[in-house]
Formats: C-alpha cells, sequence, structure tokens
C-alpha cells in the first residue's frame, strides 16, 4: 500500500499562486490571510475569497497529517508488527537523535547528535549499525515521516494475492467462460483450451489486441482456475460436479416423527444371485423420518424398483412386521386394551406386535417416474398422506434420505461377499467366482 495523496494545508510561510503569480503568507488571522509578493507589496485578502479563487494552489504546503490505519495492524501477524516497530525505534533515533522509550533528560549517542551531526551521517551510522544501506535507511525513513508505522511494515504481508496472478483480466475471464463451456462438450486438451480462447479474444477484442501468456503460464493458469472441476478428466465427474445445487439455506428438520418422511431409491453396490442363476444388481427402496432418522421401511428388489414397490413401501410403514399377512390374527394386539407386558409373558412375539409405527403426514419424493406414478399418488391419496415433490436436479431438497444411501453402501454392502464398487472402475474380477449376498 503506497502513500495516499493528501491535501495541503495552508500555513505561515507557505507559497501560494494566486491571479498568475506566487505570493508568500506571511500572517493569518481569523478569516484573513496577509500574503506577500516575490517583489515585496503586502495584500490582505479573505481566506474563502482566497481559497475560491481561479488557479489556487499552494505551492510547497506541507500535507496534512494522516492517521496511522490502526485497523489494518490489528490484522497483521505479530511478528510482522514487531519488526515494524523495531524499525520504528531506529527510525525515530535518526530523526530525534533519542530512541522511543528514552527517558527525559537522556542524551543522544555521540553519531546520532542533531547537534553535530547532519541526517545524512546520522543515517550513514544507523545503517552501519544495522548493515543494511544508506538507502534503505532514507527510504524507511521517508515512509515512516508519511505513513507512520504503516510505512514500515513488510508490504509481503499484506500483499493480496490471487490465484490467477498477474495474468490479463480479459484472459482470465475468457479461461473461465471457455472451462464453463466443456462442461457439456466431450473432453479435449489444454491445447485445445488454449485455442479456444485465442479465438474467442481474437473474436472480441482483434487479433493482437490482448497480449497472451506464454504457454507454461498458460498452462498455469488454466490449471488453478479449473481445480475441482475435472474439466480433463470424466466427463460424466464434471457434469455431476456442475450440476450439484447449492447447499440448503437450513438444514431440513421436523418435530415430531411422521411429520416429515423422505423416499427414494437406489441401485445399491452388491450383485446378487436370483433363483435362475443370472446376477444382477440390487435396488434399494427405503423411507427415511427426518425426526428420528429412522428407516421407516425398506423395500429391496433384483432390479429396477416398480410403482407397486414404491407403494408397498407405504404399506410396510403403517403395519408392522407380525401384523401382515400369514401372521396368526391372534397376534394383531397394536390396538388392544391388555397390558403389553402381561401379553410378552404369555408370548414374545407380542413383543414386535406391540412395537409402534411411524405414520407419515407428509412425504417427500423425486421426479422418479415410480414415485410420480399413478398407482403411488393413489395410495398416498388414499392414506391420506400429503406428497411433496423435490426441486429437479435439487437432491439437497431431501439431503436426509441421500445421504442414508452412502452410509448404508459404507457401513453394510460393502462387507458383502457380493460387493461391487460404484462404476466400473471400481468393479472386482469374479475369475469364476459365484457373486452373493
Amino acid at each position: 500500500m503506497g502513500a495516499r495523496a493528501s491535501r495541503p494545508v495552508l500555513r505561515v510561510g507557505d507559497w501560494v499562486q494566486l491571479d498568475g503569480g506566487e505570493s508568500q503568507v506571511v500572517a493569518l488571522a481569523g478569516t484573513s490571510a496577509r500574503l506577500r509578493s516575490a517583489v515585496g507589496s503586502e495584500m490582505v485578502v479573505l481566506l474563502p475569497f482566497l481559497l475560491g479563487s481561479p488557479g489556487f494552489a499552494v505551492v510547497d504546503g506541507a500535507p496534512f497529517p494522516e492517521l496511522e490505519p490502526f485497523g489494518l495492524l490489528d490484522g497483521l501477524p505479530e511478528e510482522v508488527i514487531a519488526a515494524a516497530k523495531e524499525w520504528e525505534r531506529h527510525i525515530v533515533e535518526v530523526i530525534t537523535g533519542l530512541p522511543p522509550e528514552a527517558e527525559p533528560g537522556a542524551v543522544p549517542r555521540p553519531e546520532y547528535d542533531p547537534q553535530t551531526r547532519t541526517v545524512k551521517e546520522r543515517a550513514a551510522a544507523k545503517a552501519a549499525e544495522l548493515g543494511v544501506g544508506l538507502r534503505t535507511v532514507f527510504v524507511r525513513r521517508a515512509r515512516h515521516v508519511e505513513q507512520g508505522l504503516w510505512g514500515l511494515v513488510d508490504q509481503r504481508a499484506v500483499r493480496e494475492w490471487q490465484a490467477t496472478g498477474r495474468g490479463d483480466a480479459r484472459v482470465v475471464q475468457a479461461v473461465r467462460e471457455a472451462l464453463d463451456a466443456e462442461t457439456q462438450a466431450s473432453t479435449g486438451t489444454r491445447s485445445r483450451l488454449i485455442w479456444k480462447v485465442t479465438k474467442a479474444l481474437e473474436a472480441v477484442h482483434g487479433p493482437g489486441v490482448v497480449p497472451l501468456p506464454g504457454r507454461t503460464t498458460f498452462y498455469r493458469l488454466i490449471d488453478s482456475l479449473s481445480t475441482g472441476r475435472h474439466t480433463f478428466g470424466s466427463a460424466s465427474t464434471r457434469r455431476q460436479l456442475a450440476n450439484r445445487p447449492e447447499g440448503p439455506f437450513e438444514p431440513t428438520s421436523a418435530d415430531r416423527p411422521g411429520e416429515q418422511v423422505q423416499i427414494d431409491s437406489t441401485p445399491l453396490d452388491v450383485m446378487v444371485l436370483l433363483d435362475g442363476g443370472v446376477t444382477v444388481r440390487a435396488d434399494l427402496a427405503i423411507a427415511v423420518d427426518v425426526a428420528t432418522r429412522t428407516i421407516c421401511a425398506a423395500v429391496l428388489r433384483p432390479a429396477g424398483t416398480k410403482a407397486v414397490d414404491a407403494s408397498l413401501l407405504l404399506a410396510k410403514m403403517l403395519v408392522p412386521e407380525p401384523m401382515r399377512p400369514g401372521w396368526s390374527q391372534s397376534l394383531a394386539m397394536s390396538r388392544s386394551l391388555l397390558p403389553h407386558a402381561s401379553l410378552m409373558d404369555i408370548d414374545a412375539r407380542m413383543e414386535a406386535a406391540a412395537k409402534p409405527v411411524i405414520v407419515p403426514d407428509g412425504v417427500v419424493i423425486d421426479g422418479g417416474k415410480v414415485f410420480v406414478s399413478d398407482t403411488f399418488m393413489r395410495a398416498c391419496e388414499r392414506l391420506g398422506i400429503s406428497v411433496q415433490r423435490a426441486r429437479q436436479n435439487t437432491p439437497t431438497d431431501k439431503a436426509v434420505v441421500e445421504a442414508t444411501f452412502p452410509s448404508i453402501n459404507t457401513l453394510f454392502t460393502q462387507y458383502l461377499a457380493g460387493h461391487t464398487g460404484s462404476n466400473t472402475d471400481r468393479h472386482r474380477q469374479w475369475r469364476g467366482r459365484q457373486p452373493g449376498v
């Protein structure tokens, strides 16, 4: 940060320009000023008239003193401030002959005595003492006079750093636009991107108008701007990252069980062996309660979740396992007035029958055809469940269930014998072994 320009202050002894000539201020009294021209003639003028006269200027007036930027000093490292204060102690000794912490009545050292040494001699003595050049002492003295302690701060500590370096802003903007255009295009090389940027700059500004960096610098600029975007890597990963929505303003919350249940389905990272000897990838549909983070129900399919599976998911949520078809009707005691403790003493299966279920008031779904089908919608309408549809390509609208699937793959499926990776790059080589759950 360099010295800031300051408006001069009118003082006695200053030379001013008035009516095409120069005059010296010899006296200031109230709102009047006495001026003496170069030929010796004097006149008294009002300050408003003087300051507002055309062509008025202070020829050699001292600038108005400015306060040091203490707010900026507070944000600097302690070692930088300590080094600046140490230099300030030396500079003050060069200017006044005594360091700031000198006791009253102290005598300057002989090499810094203003009565016997000139400023140049004192500066040379300080340069010899510190082992620096004479110019260094003079430069720091001038900065201290203009800016105070801030002028002695190592400017490398306050220098703003940019990932794009000192590149031309037009080149940086063109590279950004070219990187954005690569999202939906096929994966190319950096040399192709440089060619596109060059053509775009010539089309907008004309050939040779914008100076282009060297090839190595161009590569560094592209790498710094494309970090984390997979511009020159996997096209599917690049598009998925570009399609990632902004995080929600606040996380989804619910005050009671069933207030909001999020439903979704996804293929699991596991291969299963069907009765016919065919290996397929399993599909899992789950419903997660937001308030309790409970997996209310789950449906596992060999391949491809159907609309009826989504409706079955609702039925599983509302009916405990022991009360589903195939169980004895005598176990349907979830609404019984008899004490559950006595019933569990009679038959331990009563414990499962008495477990409460989470009845959803509303469910959140995405735009999958399984969940927007008439079958699922009619089932929700019949059960009195409101349906809230997430926005397109916005998984954060149902972040709870989206985060549950990676947890299932990490904590469960990767330990199974039929585990497979999430993509072909992570698949295992079977070599004749049959996968299975």
